[in-house]
């Protein structure tokens, strides 16, 4: 499986990322190189094979990292939006989630400055890979493939861009000096996404439909077309995006789980339901969000809960369900067991999650990423995280189609999954062309399909029901919140970067 790098790139500015090449890593998960290449450059670096396959898998090491899915995510994508809340320890805990939660947002937030970076970065090592590798001799299917991965990889860091941000610079060849990357100027949205879709379509050409071995969670033709779907839907190309969603379920060979937890299990990793996750391994690293393992096992355990405590440290008690998600479940969703903890669950040594922690009044906990005990002091799980789920493919069909025959039919198989039905025979359970209100009713399916798969935040503004969900749970949520302020230390290397209405 592709693994995480074990040196990373580490600069503060889009200038830095732009410029410079990374710190690579060795492919295979259960393989690491902890070679440093602090002093490796274009001149010397891009001649093999070798050095093609290192340097797409360096482009993949930003997934994992503080700025994306290890932290900043975390914030985006669920505390911004109405299925959780900060936690933790009281008013001086956690900070930068607090400013989210509240939506009191300074142009200096940790988080969001750490997503536009990170994410930058990603692109910065994509751009490596689309500019040098053609130039190597090597073979011609690797070749191929490291640019579809590359390809694919820059149009999923844009994605984040463009939808946290806006306009963002956009940037397809490394800069040739550190001039050029200090004056960019922001790139109107709708051009953002024209590229990524350029991307995917191409990646989708250049990409194998699967892998075996060590190369799998590498992205694939359907992890390019399934992304292709979601950025129409976004897009609100509808006839576009259900016509990639009925691509990818046709041809991509990939299933549902007959169960939904399986989908959140270290056996099942990059499994059948599986069309890209980001990689964890754990084991190399302690406390770190920069380092190959994830850190939300303990970070959004229950805080400081158990004796022993039921996670490696002592959890931090983060991103807590609220208890309007919670209480939201219908009667019979066996959804709900496998995401969060409530009172009276058992874990797995006995022990009994309580009627409520600190900073967690109502003794709710995400059980989705919790793996327990990794190692008495170690933060680092190895538990992978789904950016596309096949489940999810069939909630963009419906949504795409409406309330037609397919579209009631790929809705009503995620929901008879969750009931514990046959999925492929009508039910009791399913939606039909009378219910009202079809797209909220996705909406919703969506909500406790792929909670605190960091998606939610996302779904409330690109359906303009951010500013309305969050101000009935009495958060202060203005119409500019469905955007990201454009980082402080940014403009400051750069003043051709104009900030976002309202901050």
């Amino acid at each position: 499986m592709l693994q995480k790098p074990t040196t990373l790139l580490r600069k503060n500015t889009l200038l830095l990322a732009l410029s410079s090449l990374g710190l690579l890593s060795s492919c295979g998960k259960d393989f690491l190189d902890l070679q440093p290449r602090n002093a490796v450059t274009t001149e010397i670096f891009y001649k093999t094979q070798n050095d093609a396959i290192q340097a797409t898998n360096a482009a993949y090491s930003q997934l994992s990292q503080n700025g994306m899915f290890n932290y900043s995510l975390w914030g985006i994508g669920d505390v911004m939006s109405d299925n959780s809340f900060l936690g933790g320890g009281g008013a001086a805990d956690g900070v930068e989630f607090q400013q989210l939660d509240n939506f009191t947002i300074p142009a200096t937030n940790p988080l969001t400055t750490s997503h536009w970076q990170r994410a930058y970065l990603g692109v910065g090592q994509a751009n490596q890979v689309l500019a040098r590798v053609p130039a190597i001799e090597m073979d011609a299917a690797i070749k191929n493939r490291c640019l579809g991965e590359a390809a694919f990889l820059r149009a999923l860091y844009y994605f984040y861009l463009v939808r946290g941000f806006g306009d963002v610079p956009l940037v397809l060849t490394p800069p040739q000096s550190a001039a050029e990357a200090a004056s960019l100027s922001r790139t109107p949205a709708a051009q953002v996404y024209a590229q990524i879709e350029k991307d995917l379509l191409d990646a989708s050409t250049k990409l194998p439909a699967s892998y075996t071995g060590d190369d799998l969670g590498r992205a694939t033709k359907w992890s390019a077309l399934g992304l292709l779907a979601k950025v129409y839907l976004t897009e609100k190309k509808m006839p576009e995006a259900a016509a990639q969603a009925k691509a990818v379920i046709a041809g991509s060979g990939k299933s549902l789980w007959t169960n939904y937890g399986d989908n959140f299990k270290v056996e099942n990793e990059n499994g059948q339901e599986s069309l890209f996750e980001v990689q964890f391994k754990n084991g190399l690293s302690s406390y770190s969000t920069d380092g190959p393992g994830s850190v939300m096992n303990e970070f959004w355990g229950a805080r400081f809960f158990g004796t022993p405590y039921v996670v490696s440290s002592g959890g931090y008690g983060f991103n807590i369900p609220e208890k309007e998600f919670v209480d939201g479940y219908e009667p019979g969703d066996l959804r709900k067991g496998p995401t969060v903890f409530v009172p009276g669950d058992k874990y797995p040594d006995g022990q009994v999650q309580p009627a409520s922690l600190v900073g967690d009044p109502f003794g709710f906990n995400i059980r989705k990423f919790f793996v327990g005990t990794v190692n008495v002091n170690n933060w680092d799980s190895p538990l992978n995280v789904p950016i596309l789920r096949l489940a999810e493919i069939y909630l963009i069909l419906a949504e795409a189609s409406g309330p037609t025959a397919e579209g009631l039919e790929a809705i009503n198989k995620v929901r008879r999954r969750a009931f514990g039905l046959p999925i492929n025979s009508p039910s009791a359970k399913d939606l039909t062309a009378a219910t009202p209100n079809f797209d909220a009713a996705v909406l919703r399916e969506r909500r406790y399909e792929l909670a605190f798969e960091m998606d939610r935040w996302y779904d409330l503004k690109r359906t303009d029901n951010l500013v309305k969900t969050m101000n009935a749970q009495g958060k202060p949520a203005k119409d500019f919140n469905n955007l990201l302020p454009i980082p402080q230390s940014e403009r400051n290397v750069n003043p051709n970067l104009t900030q976002n209405p309202g901050y």
